[in-house]
């Protein structure tokens, strides 16, 4: 018997545009080109058709794909809707790759927790994030894997810096201090191995090693 092809759709959230580049927000863009770096000319390559990143108007995301010897693909895409309507691209995806919602992987940042940690879930509510409130409306269903990178912080917690009041609009558009960059770097990392195990061990292995 001819072993199934796998599909998957990896969905990294964020704001398109040079201004978002460097943001909390996008860090979902940041782990998929760290991501693309290191997995292409290993097990996973970057398609023949698709040497980098392509805009894809019916899909409205940045979309570039990875194939398996053995014909099982990734589809990574960066949705250039804007976060609060990242649910569209991302319903556009399912639809047309006719995918369950247990295929689709969204990398989301995570202001709930501290800056560095992850934690890997499927289902539940949004918990205030916006992108994945538009996907959960979009797809009907919570029922999505969810990599959660820590954004979190003391002025997230006590709300205040010098004495000023910052609201969480505002901080994850703010571009990481340079105290934190290496903690940063450090996340990207472990996301991407949350995302190797993911894909190759499962869910619950994943859950045991990040949760």
């Amino acid at each position: 018997m001819t072993e199934r092809k796998t599909m998957k759709l990896i969905v990294g959230l964020g704001n398109p545009g040079e201004k978002y580049a460097n943001v909390r927000h996008n860090l979902g863009f940041m782990v998929l080109d760290e991501f693309v770096k290191k997995m292409d000319g290993g097990r996973w390559k970057i398609g023949v058709e698709d040497r980098g990143w392509k805009m894809e108007g019916n899909f409205k995301s940045e979309i570039l794909k990875l194939v398996q010897d053995d014909g099982n693909q990734l589809i990574l895409a960066k949705p250039q809707t804007y976060m609060n309507n990242s649910g569209m691209a991302v319903e556009l995806m399912s639809s047309a790759f006719s995918l369950q919602s247990s295929d689709i992987i969204i990398i989301h940042d995570e202001l709930d927790l501290p800056l560095g940690k992850i934690k890997v879930r499927i289902g539940g509510a949004a918990a205030g994030h916006l992108g994945v409130e538009s996907i959960i409306k979009e797809l009907g269903t919570d029922k999505f894997i969810r990599i959660r990178l820590g954004i979190g912080n003391l002025r997230t917690q006590s709300g205040e810096r010098k004495g000023q009041t910052i609201s969480a609009e505002k901080f994850v558009l703010e571009p990481f201090m340079h105290s934190e960059k290496a903690q940063v770097k450090h996340m990207i990392k472990k996301a991407i191995r949350a995302l190797e195990i993911l894909l190759d061990k499962g869910l619950e292995k994943a859950q045991n090693q990040f949760n």
